[in-house]
C-alpha cells in the first residue's frame, strides 16, 4: 500500500504536461476498453495496462518514484504487436479504429520517452 500511495505522489508532482500525457495515455489504456470490452482488443488492452500499473507499484517499492519505472510498459510491447493487425479491420473513420490508432501512437512516444529514462536511470540520473 506505501508503494501505491508513493507512486501517485510521485505523479502528481510531475510538470503538468506530463501528467496530462499520462492522463491521456490512462484513458486510451483504461477507460476506453471499457466501451469495446466486447472485443479481444480492449481486453488484452486494459489487461496489459493493469498488468504494467501492478509492475510500476512494485517497482516503486523496490526502487522508489525513479526513471525505472519506464520497465512496467514491457506489456505494452506484446500488447502493441497484437494490435497492429486490427488497423486493417478498423478504419480510422470507425470510433474502434480512430481509438486504437491513437493508442498506438501514445503508448509508442510512451515507449520511447520509456527507453530514454531508463538509459539516464543506467547512467547514473535517478
Amino acid at each position: 500500500m506505501n508503494a501505491f500511495i508513493r507512486l501517485n505522489k510521485g505523479l502528481f508532482h510531475l510538470p503538468l504536461p506530463v501528467l496530462l500525457f499520462m492522463v491521456a495515455l490512462a484513458t486510451l489504456n483504461m477507460i476506453v476498453p471499457l466501451f469495446f470490452i466486447q472485443m479481444l482488443e480492449a481486453q488484452i488492452i486494459l489487461g496489459a495496462f493493469m498488468a504494467s500499473f501492478a509492475l510500476m507499484i512494485i517497482l516503486t517499492g523496490v526502487v522508489g518514484f525513479t526513471r525505472l519505472l519506464g520497465l512496467a510498459h514491457i506489456f505494452w510491447i506484446p500488447m502493441l504487436l497484437y494490435i497492429w493487425p486490427s488497423l486493417a479491420v478498423y478504419p480510422a473513420q470507425e470510433a474502434v479504429g480512430l481509438w486504437l490508432r491513437l493508442l498506438i501512437v501514445l503508448n509508442v512516444i510512451a515507449l520511447v520517452l520509456d527507453a530514454v529514462d531508463i538509459s539516464r536511470y543506467i547512467r547514473g540520473d535517478r
